[in-house]
């Protein structure tokens, strides 16, 4: 059974690549000196008083804008009317400087620096050893943003769209987070029980616009008390991971990868998608697929109930929906069966992504009025005993086959046999919402030559029905599209070649 935790290597960082570390820096009481009384600098005087810093400001009076002049005599800033000179830097913890030429930015950067003082030389980034962000401040709560100076309006969208996801009510609740947190660590042991107390504050917090009052602080203290004396059990979320697009993830499901203690896997998930799981959380692969060394479905269960037994939060993560052909009815069975705790997070299913992906309605009213999602493996590994192929075969439907590839010459006799009619349109696509996505578009009895050349290293879907039509009329010639393939696939069967796409 393979259950080794997921390894840091081969494209899998914890970390990606990061043009500058984000720090927050405690400045309370601390001496930070300011050359200029530009708009600018009156900016970040106020930020830095805001953090509690003692500020003073070098700048001959005649040279102070009327924001800075205001600043000055509605704050008491410390104003030296004369310029800054190398002795000013003395006792600093910050030095910002807003200079009109690049000789003097030049300048102040080096006395600074010869000082040992962290400078920023206001619009000038060659002259600066950190950078300011764009700030929500639900203080303590503080979101700061940063595009590395390459889009500030970007910035400033995105701290636009995070204040009207934060309630203006965070920063009472962050403080009322700070005035329990030392009853809640003396009564909580690190680990699964002081972070499920603090998952169930957030939850509260972030769903309400209301200020807490001391009702709710009387009943948090009641929950750490609850937490406290009986035994935390875990429990186990199935989470469907979508087609492999990260984008196509709910918030759901990134809710509950962010919670996870420990993931398992299916070989099918993108690393894209792993990306988002919250860092500390153990990973298991546990994948399934066909005609390679597979995790038994008895042993993932065993797994699941060990970790949830433990008091871990666990994830079962599986590509597309986990209750389509996801095996999930087993997994809930034996859960439940155990007393643990399930929950579904449903995802996009693949035939909705590749429904997507070729701009086609499944159940277009002219050609559809039922859609099915076939499973083309049973547990035998073949094609399902119990399918009913003359109803598949009839007309005014599309029906999707999953994992198909390996099935398709069965699939496409099948339907034949029953009635359909060799011309009826079917697409194959690969590897759906994936940048490796690949697809082909023909006619029923060019169904198996052309899942040969396609081959079935990627998972595959087979759509059929009319539906589909003007997919293959677009094609005068049929062919495996990749986005960056220079290759083309010869004629198969009757059907004529076309030319490789290139998006």
């Amino acid at each position: 059974m393979r259950h080794n935790p997921l390894p840091q290597s081969d494209g899998q960082e914890r970390i990606s690549a990061l043009a500058k570390l984000p720090v927050f820096w405690n400045l309370q009481g601390k001496r930070a000196v300011i050359a200029g009384g530009s708009d600018g600098a009156a900016w970040k005087a106020e930020l830095l008083q805001a953090c509690g810093a003692t500020v003073e400001v070098y700048c001959e009076t005649d040279d102070l804008s009327e924001t800075m002049t205001a600043l000055i005599v509605r704050t008491g800033l410390r104003h030296r009317a004369h310029p800054w000179h190398c002795g000013i830097f003395a006792g600093a913890s910050l030095a910002l400087a807003d200079c009109e030429t690049d000789d003097e930015a030049h300048a102040f950067f080096c006395a600074a620096r010869a000082a040992g003082v962290p400078v920023n030389v206001i619009d000038k980034p060659a002259y600066c050893q950190f950078q300011f962000g764009s700030i929500v401040n639900r203080s303590p709560v503080i979101v700061s943003i940063s595009t590395d100076g390459a889009a500030p309006i970007l910035a400033q969208a995105i701290r636009q769209r995070i204040e009207t996801l934060l309630p203006a009510s965070l920063k009472q609740w962050a403080g009322l987070a700070q005035s329990l947190r030392e009853a809640v660590n003396r009564r909580l042991a690190p680990g699964a029980a002081r972070r499920f107390f603090w998952e169930r504050f957030v939850a509260r917090s972030l769903s309400t616009n209301e200020t807490p009052t001391e009702e709710a602080a009387d009943d948090l203290l009641a929950t750490v008390e609850h937490i406290a004396s009986a035994p935390l059990v875990g429990c186990v979320t199935l989470v469907g991971a979508g087609p492999g697009d990260p984008e196509l993830l709910t918030l759901k499901a990134m809710r509950a990868l962010q919670a996870a203690d420990v993931i398992l896997f299916d070989d099918l998930v993108s690393a894209e998608v792993l990306e988002l799981a919250r860092r500390e959380a153990r990973r298991f692969l546990v994948g399934k697929r066909g005609g390679r060394e597979s995790c038994r479905q008895d042993d993932i269960n065993e797994m699941m109930l060990r970790f949830a037994k433990a008091g871990k939060r666990v994830v079962r993560l599986k590509s597309g929906d986990p209750m389509i052909f996801g095996r999930a009815g087993e997994e809930i069975a034996r859960l439940q069966d155990e007393g643990i705790a399930v929950d579904i997070v449903p995802g996009i299913t693949a035939a909705s992504a590749m429904a997507a992906s070729l701009k086609t309605s499944l159940t277009h009213r002219d050609h559809a009025q039922q859609v099915r999602f076939v499973t083309a493996h049973s547990k035998h590994h073949e094609l399902p005993r119990t399918v009913d192929w003359a109803s598949l075969a009839g007309p005014n439907q599309t029906s999707v086959f999953y994992m198909g590839g390996r099935m398709a010459g069965e699939i496409e006799q099948r339907l034949r046999e029953n009635g359909m009619d060799s011309e009826t349109p079917v697409v194959v696509m690969s590897s759906v919402s994936r940048p490796r996505e690949r697809r082909w578009a023909g006619r029923l009895g060019s169904l198996p030559d052309a899942m040969r050349a396609m081959g079935v290293d990627e998972p595959v879907l087979i759509g059929v029905g009319a539906v589909f039509g003007k997919e293959v009329e677009a094609s005068a010639r049929v062919a495996v599209t990749a986005p960056s393939a220079s290759w083309r696939v010869d004629p198969i069967g009757e059907l004529q070649q076309k030319r490789i796409r290139i998006p």
